[in-house]
């Protein structure tokens, strides 16, 4: 049997010689595994560890750049204020999961096997880190990394040598490869990925946490686990869990019990906890992942379509606006230009509400004059604040002149930085714009427009925001121009 183990592995390293090893990921996981551990310069070593891969760094600035991190026009633009926003474990983990899709889709991009495995792989560290959060242990990024490896050897197989795979199924049945591979390949699956996990010189605590750990049985006792074993123990379950959620299937959830009430003393989480944090594992996999059961790929990509289909009806009536403004800008006033600029907004981004606001030097305050949508007309009177700057979201627009996109207003962080007249007028808004009018660097005013939770969660596109900057643009010039003929007329 060991002659036949020695041949798969020959096997196996000539095929990734021939195809493309992947040292590149066992460097990276020992990097930034050190990043994470590090004491005094943590930040500015994981910092120079993902600079250290173009991809992964415009991955890292994306992630901080969503949502309410870009609310304040404070666009984050290096890896190190990134850290600050996001915390240097969260960048670690997101480095990780990363590179073990990026290593592996390169060698074998097309092939549906293989790309089961790694999902199963992500869902399984994906259980391992809300584990391991729960649990409040200082080995959770360990354990994360190790869940993700347990089925190294699966991936390998899938990806490297498919026809061994096949005759795994063959022998053994859909599902049961593991009990058929070292009668067909000398050693087991798991020891297939410690062994090239060895072969690239991976870390010693990461060798010893992809190993299995199972309970001890029901009549004993579970004794203290050292580090070691904790975190070959959290592998080991999140593994097994990654295997049941996949289906989304009532069986499998009988499966995630089974194992939840197993596993719950030896790893110190009580069973109800633990059940809550692989039902969160559950619902952050249903969004990260693309081809499980468990996130609903068809129903994904039929919402997909028809929200692309959407966007793009509105980015027509955007356009049309646009054009019905550049017509108009010699003949119409202001105030009918901010009219047309808000319905095309209103109707081409679908808000739930849309109003305008004009800014009042002589009374030194914003006021809202027009407004579209249901029940927003009676706010009208108290919508309105002073013109002096406030750390809020909207004076941050005025003060930029920028675009600026609210995705999630409900945010318990982001709730200091909206100010009063909005909590008491348009609080049900789920998401909003804020489209500032600047003249002669100057506010002046701005259109505002929301949605509520009836509408699909939303990101603007680029497309979108050139487009709104476009309208905005026009609403200026109009007012500009008329600014001008006056000017003249008083002269004359």
């Amino acid at each position: 049997m060991s002659e036949l183990r020695e041949q798969t592995l020959a096997a196996l390293w000539e095929r990734t010689r021939q195809q493309g090893d992947m040292p590149g990921f066992a460097k990276a996981i020992t990097a930034i595994l050190g990043a994470m551990r590090g004491e005094d310069d943590k930040e500015f070593d994981m910092a120079r560890t993902v600079l250290s891969d173009p991809v992964l760094t415009q991955k890292v600035l994306r992630l901080a750049n969503s949502g309410m991190y870009s609310a304040f026009g404070q666009q984050i633009n290096t890896v190190s204020k990134a850290m600050l926003v996001l915390g240097t474990e969260a960048i670690g983990h997101l480095a990780l999961g990363l590179k073990l899709i990026e290593e592996l889709s390169v060698v074998s991009p097309d092939s549906g096997l293989a790309h089961i495995e790694m999902e199963k792989a992500v869902l399984a560290g994906i259980v391992a880190r809300e584990v391991s959060a729960t649990a409040g242990n200082r080995h959770g990024e360990e354990a994360v990394v190790c869940s993700m490896l347990q089925t190294l050897g699966r991936m390998l197989l899938t990806f490297y040598m498919p026809e061994r795979w096949t005759a795994l199924q063959q022998a053994a049945g859909d599902g049961r490869e593991d009990s058929a591979a070292v009668e067909v390949l000398g050693l087991s699956l798991q020891d297939i990925g410690r062994a090239a996990a060895a072969h690239w010189g991976m870390p010693e605590n990461l060798l010893s946490g992809m190993r299995t750990l199972e309970p001890p049985a029901d009549d004993l006792p579970a004794e203290p686990l050292s580090a070691e074993d904790w975190v070959a123990g959290v592998s080991t379950m999140s593994c097994i869990c990654a295997g049941a959620l996949w289906h989304d299937s009532e069986e499998g959830a009988a499966e995630v019990r089974r194992v939840t009430a197993r596993y719950s003393a030896m790893i110190g989480v009580s069973t109800d906890k633990l059940a809550l944090a692989i039902e969160q594992a559950k619902v952050i996999a249903a969004t990260d992942l693309s081809i499980a059961p468990l996130s609903k790929p068809a129903e994904r990509r039929a919402k997909t379509l028809a929200q692309t289909r959407q966007r793009a009806a509105g980015n027509n009536i955007l356009l049309s606006g646009l054009a019905d403004m550049r017509d108009s800008l010699d003949t119409a006033s202001a105030g009918q230009m901010v009219s047309i600029a808000l319905e095309t907004v209103f109707k081409g981004l679908q808000f739930s509400r849309a109003v305008a606001f004009v800014r009042n030097r002589r009374d030194n305050k914003y006021a809202a004059r027009m407004c579209l949508g249901e029940g927003v007309r009676e706010q009208l009177p108290a919508m309105q604040f002073a013109d002096a700057y406030e750390p809020n979201v909207f004076h941050a627009a005025l003060s930029s002149d920028r675009v600026i996109f609210i995705e999630n207003a409900g945010d318990p962080k982001f709730a200091a930085k909206l100010p009063a007249w909005w909590r008491d007028t348009l609080s049900d808004a789920r998401s909003f714009v804020i489209f500032p009018l600047c003249s002669n660097g100057q506010p002046t005013g701005f259109l505002y427009g929301d949605w509520d939770d009836s509408f699909p969660a939303i990101h603007l596109s680029p497309t979108e925001f050139s487009l709104l900057n476009d309208i905005r643009s026009m609403v200026v010039r109009a007012a500009e121009r008329r600014h001008q003929i006056g000017i003249v007329n008083r002269a004359a």
